[in-house]
């Protein structure tokens, strides 16, 4: 790669954090391109230069958080306990490097809830789902190993991403709050005495 293209990347990766940071505080409909323009220092012009759109822009920073929450539930022979271990040690690494990590939870969360997600937006996020169904199919597996708690495996596997995404969005709105430890999480799926 030369250097007028890793100074194009460069810029691209500045236009992709701005309006990924935009996008959480504001919303998508409150975001203007003039704000994520102003942002990195450039015109709407020479934004529209890198992203077509506003609606291309988010799209795409839609798509590296549901790229990156795909390759998290890549599944292979490890047990599911180890299985829910090792994906949130990931993600809870993921976000100590990149801080920006914790936004995109917000990001996918906002557009999961939001009346205004673009419709093509929305059929990228159906990828959510099949987390939640490869989820739930572990804890059945697990609950029939012993090693996973008993209980409905649907609530299991919400009160489980939902404690993620709770710690994500806390971590996206208080930085310096201290990150939990990756095995007090998956204690809300481990079978004990009595309740496996």
């Amino acid at each position: 790669m030369n250097t007028r293209d890793q100074q194009k990347e460069k810029r691209r990766e500045e236009i992709l954090l701005a309006g990924l940071d935009l996008f959480v505080k504001k919303g998508y409909a409150a975001t203007k391109t003039s704000d994520i323009a102003k942002a990195v220092n450039m015109s709407d012009g020479l934004l529209f230069h890198y992203f077509a759109t506003k609606e291309s822009l988010y799209e795409e920073l839609i798509r590296i958080g549901t790229e990156s929450s795909q390759a998290w539930m890549e599944t292979d022979e490890r047990s599911p306990l180890n299985f829910f271990t090792d994906v949130t040690n990931q993600i809870l690494d993921m976000i100590r490097v990149n801080p920006q990590g914790a936004e995109f939870f917000v990001l996918i969360a906002q557009a999961l809830r939001s009346s205004t997600t673009p419709e093509r937006i929305t059929q990228i996020l159906a990828s959510q789902e099949t987390r939640y169904a490869k989820t739930v199919e572990l804890i059945r597996k697990g609950q029939e190993a012993g090693e996973i708690r008993r209980g409905n495996p649907e609530a299991l596997a919400c009160t489980f991403w939902c404690s993620i995404q709770g710690i994500a969005e806390q971590l996206a709105v208080y930085p310096q709050t201290p990150f939990p430890q990756a095995e007090w999480i998956v204690s809300i799926l481990k079978g004990t005495e009595g309740t496996a």
